[in-house]
Parts: C-alpha cells; structure tokens; sequence
C-alpha cells in the first residue's frame, strides 16, 4: 500500500488517461491505414495480369536496333549496331579492370602500413594515397604519349584506324611516342580514352612499389618528385619499348627473336621497373636506424600490423584478377579465363613454397614472408599467364616463392640495403624470373601475330627454341639497368641538393607526427606527439 500511495501522491495517472487512450488510438489507426494499403496492393499485384516481362525473355529485338526505318533495320544498320555492342562490352570490359586494378592500390597501401612501425603508419599510408593523384597528372600530361603515342590501331577499343600515329624512331627502331600529350587533338577519342585510363593504373602500381622500400626515412618533399619523374620518364619511357611498339618489341620482326619481348600483363613493364627503382632508392637513401649492429648483424624491426597486411595482400590477389585477365582488353578474347586461372594458381603456389621455405630454416610459418610468397608467386605470372598453361603456371608461382625468400636474404644481410616490405625482392627480382619464365614455360597454344609474328608463342621447353627466352633475357637486362640507373642518378641528385631522408630527430619521432602533423593511432596508450624511440621499437634478433 505504500508505493500505491507513492503513486497517487506523485503521479496523477488517472488525469493523464485521457491523453494517453487518444495516443492509442491514432497510432492504432495509423497502423491499420498502412495495413489496408498493403494488403490492397498485394492482392492487385496477384491478381492482374503481367503486362511486363519478369523473365526477359522479350527484352530486346528488332525495333531495337538502331536504323532509319525503326523495325527494319538493312544489314548494314544490323552490323553496325553489333560493332557498336561490341566495342561497347570491351569498353566496359576495360573499365571493370581498370576498377579493380586501381582497388589494388588500397591493397597496396594495407601491405606496407602493415610491415612498418605504428608511428609511421600515416605517413606511409598517404605516400600510397598522393602517388596515385601525382602519377595520374603527370601521365595525364606527358607519360601517355611518350609510352602509346605510336601504338598503331587499338581495334577491340574501336579505334582501328588509329589516331595514336606519332612514333620517333632510329632507324627503323621505335623509342618514343610522339602523340596524345594531355589527351587533346586528335586524342580525344572514347577508346583512346578508356585505353588511357587502364594504362594509367598501370603506371600507378609501379610508382607505388618505390614507397614501400623506402618507408620510414623518406621525406614527404622528396617523394614527390620521384611521382612524377616515374610517371613522366622512367615507365612510359621503357613501356613504349615493350608495349608501345618500340624496339624491344621490334625484336621479332627485325631480329629474329621469336614474337619480339613479351609481358602479357608487366612483370617488366611494371614490377620490375618499380622492383629497381625501389632498390636504388633504398640503396641511396640508406637504412633505417637500428637496422644493423655495428658488425653488419640486420635486425628486425617487426611491423606493426601484419592482420592489416594480410588483408592486403588478399585485396591484391582480387585486383590481380583484373591486373592480368583483363589485360586482353577484349571480353571477346576468352583466354582470360585461363589467364585467371594461372594467376591464381601461381600465386597460391607461390605463397605455400614461401611458407614452407621460411618454415624449414626459422622454425615458423611466418605470416609476412607466406605473403610475400604470393605476391612473388602473382608477379612472376603476370608476364607469361596468357602463354602458359596451368602446371607452367604452378612451377612459375612455386619458384617465385623460394626465390623471394633466398631474394631477401641476400638484399638484406649481404648487401646490407634495408627494404621493409621486401618490394624489391617481390617486384624487382620475381618481375625478371616471370620474363625469363615466359620463354621457358610459353606453350604454343596462344598469341599468334602478336607484335606482328605469326604463330603462336613458344617457349623454350615447348620446341619453340631459343629465339623467345633471348629476347626476354635481353629485356630483363635492359629494365634492370633503365629503372636503376635512372632513378639511382635521380635519388643522388636530390640527395646532395634538396634532401632525401628525413632527419635522425624525426625519424626516432616517428614521420607521422614530424611529417604529417597527425599520429595514426592517437588513442593508443604511449602515443604522445613526438611518437617513441625507433630503437626502443627495433628489438635485436635474426629474423626478418
């Protein structure tokens, strides 16, 4: 009876009644409004007739066709709207890829925040973010028309009498493309356009490759520059040699060398170029501090994220899809399924004899190293995955997978040159062995006229003899020096005038705040504004 009298006291429940029934009761006929409606519209939606066509099986027809006498098309209209189509599905085809191979770039960005140390993690996070904006202008500008500018006739883009026409040559050798700069004149062309935006991603993958080799140390000043000096000279510049119809292309056609050098997809034209740009720069440039003891020892400096990684490179493996199988740049040119096919198996095979490799000699199955080993696996196929078959592919991705492993070992603890995320032993040295693969593994069933050869592409191992796996040497050799050189020359340059590492103060605060202004992980318990010690994070050991 207490509370009750609480109740009365405090709360005067029978006054509020009223007001609380008329609630009630306009939500209870609310209610009953929308109920009527939808059962009103259910029963006319079962009950009439279907004048539509649920199944589509009527969708499209004659009166479709685009003709001047609509429901009477001629041939020639019928024929014209099918290459409309047609070009139209490549076209969206190209899109779909360059889609998925610009999503790479966040994959990219995972990986190499992942391997570094948590007081650099924005800043290595927005070298991968600005590369992508920066390379785009410059290639948008410049690089386009240096690497495409004399390709000829883009026939599955509609362009088959080409408007990219403009080739400088020596002799009969082409070396660069002379037309298309900022996409304008002639240019301004739906295919050149989509071509543009699907070589533009390209082009972007191997800038960003540099980044990770070069990771906590690097001044955000310096690295801008190197965005536009590989967009603007280094890539177009060797691409137009493979891709763009220039010399190393020409090496069937005017040497003898089987079908001239082949890269289906840029194992040369972008990992390696990226693989041995990233090696110069990290040898200018120097190591991180802590890296090694005064007798040479390495040690580890452990990322601080690999979950992070992880989910990096499986992003990576989904853009490869695009990377490689959309490479025919024709949806109509059904060998990407198993372009597709090897790529995946290839980097699958690639990540287990990693991971077994590292298992064997330190006892564990490490994380970082069995991505790595597919990455490897991904890059080595990425050149041959149109001209091999499905156990080339798996030899190709099993070989790259130890050959990252022994690759690390050597650019670390003999050559004392400090790579974080180990680009240039993923890019640079898997990038050669997948040229070298094609010639070896390539197995006669695909690629007839390409650049310009009859017959289909053969391998050494296949009886296709030598003439390939020469030309493909001769372009591993010329990438390796091109990407180096230049880009060494480039790094020293900026080194003596405007700088290139950050200072020791910096680099033991950590680049995000020094940098960047901001910490990416400001919640953190010790994050303050000047990040910690590199040393305190850099403990001494063997591993990697």
């Amino acid at each position: 009876m207490a509370s009750l009298s609480f109740i009365n006291r405090d709360y005067d429940w029978r006054g509020q009644l009223p007001g609380i029934m008329k609630r009630a009761a306009v939500r209870t006929t609310i209610m009953a409004v929308i109920a009527l409606v939808a059962l009103v519209g259910l029963a006319y939606a079962a009950g009439s007739a279907h004048a539509g066509d649920p199944t589509g099986a009527t969708v499209g027809g004659i009166a479709d066709v685009t003709a001047a006498t609509a429901g009477a098309p001629t041939l020639t209209e019928v024929a014209q709207d099918l290459g409309h189509l047609k070009i139209g599905t490549n076209l969206f085809f190209v899109i779909m890829g360059v889609a998925l191979i610009f999503f790479m770039q966040a994959g990219f960005m995972l990986v190499e925040t992942g391997f570094c140390r948590a007081k650099n993690a924005a800043h290595v996070a927005m070298t991968n973010f600005i590369v992508f904006a920066i390379g785009a202008l410059a290639y948008w500008a410049v690089g386009f028309a240096l690497q495409f500018g004399g390709i000829g006739g883009l026939a599955a883009l509609g362009n088959s009498t080409s408007v990219l026409d403009g080739v400088l040559k020596i002799g009969s050798w082409g070396v660069l493309g002379t037309k298309g700069f900022f996409l304008g004149g002639s240019t301004y062309d739906v295919g050149v356009y989509g071509f543009f935006l699907f070589q533009m991603v390209f082009m972007d993958t191997a800038a960003t490759i540099v980044t990770g080799a070069m990771a906590e140390r690097w001044k955000f000043s310096a690295f801008v520059p190197m965005g536009v000096f590989m967009a603007m000279v280094v890539y177009p510049v060797y691409g137009m040699w493979v891709w763009g119809g220039g010399w190393l292309a020409q090496l069937g056609t005017l040497a003898g060398l089987g079908h001239g050098v082949l890269d289906f997809a840029g194992s040369s034209v972008v990992h390696a170029v990226g693989g041995f740009s990233a090696l110069a720069g990290a040898l200018v440039i120097g190591p991180r501090l802590g890296k090694f003891k005064a007798d040479g020892t390495p040690v580890a400096i452990p990322g601080h994220h690999i979950p992070m990684a992880i989910l990096g490179t499986i992003i990576l493996v989904f853009g490869w899809m695009g990377f490689n199988g959309m490479s025919t740049l024709a949806v109509g040119d059904l060998r990407f399924t198993v372009i597709i096919v090897n790529t995946m198996l290839a980097g699958s095979a690639g990540c287990m004899t990693a991971m077994f490799t590292v298992w064997k000699l330190w006892g564990k199955p490490d994380p970082s190293m069995s991505a790595n080993g597919m990455l490897a696996g991904l890059v080595a196929i990425t050149a041959p995955c149109a001209f091999v078959n499905p156990v080339g592919a798996v030899i190709i991705g099993a070989i790259a997978g130890v050959l990252v492993v022994g690759s690390v070992i050597f650019w670390e603890r003999v050559c004392k040159i400090d790579d974080p995320v180990g680009a240039i032993s993923v890019h640079g040295v898997n990038g050669l062995w997948g040229m070298i693969a094609l010639g070896l593994f390539a197995d006669g069933t695909y690629g007839d006229g390409f650049n310009g050869v009859k017959g289909a592409v053969t391998g050494l191992f296949y009886g296709g003899g030598a003439g390939q796996l020469t030309a493909q040497l001769i372009a591993s050799v010329v990438v390796a020096a091109w990407a180096f050189g230049l880009f060494y020359i480039f790094f020293t340059i900026q080194k003596k005038t405007t700088g290139l590492r950050s200072s020791e103060a910096d680099e033991l605060a950590g680049l995000d705040s020094t940098e960047m202004g901001v910490l990416a992980y400001p919640d953190f318990s010790g994050a303050t504004a000047q990040g910690g010690s590199s040393l305190a994070e850099a403990p001494t050991g063997t591993g990697m």
